[in-house]
């Protein structure tokens, strides 16, 4: 009863964290295959894989610090 509005806040910014990472992923999937199907690839492509690469092991570790988990999410 006290803590009803925390743990709804809580549920839905973990819901958010779940949605960004899953976005995340598939781009990083996609800029993959765009890298391995290039026979030489730009330093652009390459930085862009990078930071997308960092910005979801960012959101990966979030989530676990959080223990946020797709179980988790709001009904």
């Amino acid at each position: 009863m006290f803590f009803s509005k925390k743990q709804r806040l809580r549920a839905q910014e973990d819901e958010r964290l779940i949605q960004l990472i899953e976005e995340h992923k598939r781009s990083l999937d996609s800029q993959q295959q765009l890298i391995r199907r290039s026979v030489e690839p730009s330093e652009d492509v390459l930085q862009r894989k990078k930071i997308t690469d960092s910005l979801y092991s960012f959101l990966l570790r979030e989530a676990r610090a959080r223990h946020a988990t797709k179980d988790n999410r709001i009904k």
